[in-house]
């Protein structure tokens, strides 16, 4: 277990050489670039959003709006990451108080932070067991969670995901355009030689005098 997790945090490769592992899946993917670059818009931009748990089923369905390949946006997610993710929630959560006039800001602040995921995770709990016994439901911890981190994080990641998903659409989509054409051009040559072979080798079999 604590195997898996540490691989889950830092990969034994190394997050450069698994972020060259998708760079290079998602240029081998066969479809048109522009459908692939949307995917990458649509994986990226959901990065942002606290929506943890769903980024692939949300990243698919934007994809799927925007007429993106939903694989390349799949795969275009692994942006947020362990390493990402620290600075993406700090930003949108304090950038989200700010656009909602929040000027107390104690969501943003570590400790205040800390306290309200113990919070909302100590109602999660009770209210689990409260299912089972005469115990009522709390919702206190919950709503501070929601209007303390989770709504100003999803209002403060909306503009930095659009930012982050346009750059990395206009990025990709020439990167992706140049490595088709290559392959592609690779393939014809290797077609091209395949052809040679047959021809010079139809041209011996001509010229063999029969027995």
């Amino acid at each position: 277990m604590w195997e898996n997790l540490r691989e889950a945090i830092w990969p034994k490769s190394g997050w450069s050489r698994a972020f060259q592992y998708v760079k290079h899946r998602v240029n081998r993917l066969p479809d048109r670039p522009h459908r692939i670059a949307r995917g990458v818009w649509a994986g990226v931009f959901v990065s942002f959003t606290p929506l943890f748990g769903f980024h692939f089923l949300s990243a698919a369905t934007v994809a799927w709006i925007m007429r993106g390949n939903i694989l390349a946006a799949i795969l275009a997610t692994f942006f947020g990451n362990p390493v990402t993710f620290p600075i993406i929630a700090v930003f949108s959560t304090k950038l989200g108080h700010k656009i909602l006039g929040d000027r107390l800001d104690r969501g943003a602040a570590p400790e205040g932070l800390l306290n309200t995921f113990q919070a909302a995770s100590h109602d999660l709990l009770h209210n689990f067991w409260a299912m089972f016994t005469p115990a009522h439901a709390e919702w206190g911890g919950l709503e501070r969670f929601f209007t303390d981190v989770w709504l100003p994080y999803l209002v403060g990641g909306l503009g930095p995901g659009v930012i982050a998903a346009t750059i990395c659409y206009y990025v990709s989509l020439p990167i992706i355009t140049a490595y088709q054409n290559r392959r592609r051009m690779r393939l014809k040559a290797r077609l091209e030689k395949i052809r040679a072979k047959i021809k010079r080798e139809e041209k011996g079999s001509k010229s063999t005098p029969e027995n």
